[in-house]
């Protein structure tokens, strides 16, 4: 879809159900979320990694991204301008909250009361909404902020800052892998900056040293970076992450106006994949979950999910 034919980003949040949290953030619930709190199911992060999935907060400190990548379901044609000033960490994670609950409010006639009432104080914050989180320049210190809450943080990046990488230590953090090489990444994330590869490498180094629990995610598109399992391989052994996702593309929100439908890939097609991979890299199928077409891998024979550490 051409920018053009976009409404502001402001506009455009709102009607997709998000809040803007303060000038620059954004919070938006998830499907699991919901689900979880009126006890239709949890996410498939709740059964990996032992996270409560109504007391899950999303949320965004940056709407601004760096890639346009073809699968993502935002509205990656239109441009979103860096802020002129950043909001402070404080700022950020106390509008977070509230836009959280302001989100649930009317959940209490149609959820489990007790439930309504754990998910208005958020244990978990995912920062993978929507944009780049390395962007905003204090993520650092938002990361701290939430622990001084008891809350356990995953930060999902693209891994195109790794300066910033360097800096941050999440409860998890997950780095997004999206080709085998330069050329694919370049067809698949459209990134503004050629170079941007070469910082995804640098960051994939910088992950073999972080004290945190480390993840690499590849989201596979068939017919479009689903093959060349060696060269994923190549590249993810430079991180040694504690754990790989192997996810499929789903074929939802914006990614449906870039990629067909038959773009995303039936689960046994995903478990295949990771299968390959794990024998490239001596990891092992540690779990799986049939309707979020994900497989989790993980290294040294030691299943090291269960509890997350805040």
């Amino acid at each position: 879809m051409a920018s053009d034919l976009l409404p502001d980003i402001g506009t455009l949040i709102k009607k997709q159900g998000y809040r803007l949290a303060g000038s620059h953030s954004a919070v938006k619930t998830c499907l699991w979320m919901r689900r979880a709190v009126r006890e239709e199911g949890e996410c498939y992060k709740a059964r990996f990694y032992g996270i409560s999935s109504h007391r899950c907060l999303q949320m965004t400190p940056t709407l601004c991204c760096n890639q346009r990548c073809l699968h993502c379901w935002r509205p990656v044609e239109l441009d979103v301008p860096t802020p002129q000033k950043w909001d402070s960490p404080v700022e950020i994670m106390g509008s977070s909250i509230e836009c959280q609950r302001n989100l649930i409010s009317g959940f209490g006639g149609s959820a489990s009361r007790e439930l309504w009432q754990q998910a208005n104080e958020p244990a978990h914050v995912a920062i993978s909404l929507s944009g780049e989180p390395t962007l905003y320049p204090y993520l650092d210190e938002l990361i701290e902020e939430f622990r001084s809450r008891g809350v356990s943080t995953f930060v999902v990046t693209n891994g195109t800052v790794p300066e910033t990488i360097k800096r941050i230590k999440p409860s998890q953090l997950y780095m997004s892998l999206d080709a085998p090489e330069r050329q694919t990444y370049m067809e698949v994330c459209s990134p503004k900056d050629p170079c941007l590869w070469d910082n995804i490498n640098e960051s994939l180094s910088i992950l073999k040293n972080k004290e945190c629990r480390t993840a690499i995610r590849i989201t596979l598109i068939k017919g479009v970076n689903m093959f060349d399992v060696k060269g994923y391989a190549d590249l993810i052994r430079k991180a040694q992450p504690d754990i790989i996702e192997v996810k499929a593309y789903m074929h939802l929100g914006f990614s449906r106006n870039r990629l067909e439908r038959d773009a995303m890939p039936g689960h046994e097609e995903v478990l295949d994949f990771a299968n390959q991979l794990g024998c490239e890299l001596g990891y092992e199928v540690g779990d799986q979950v049939e309707i979020s077409r994900v497989v989790m891998l993980f290294r040294d024979g030691k299943f090291v999910a269960s509890k997350l550490p805040v």
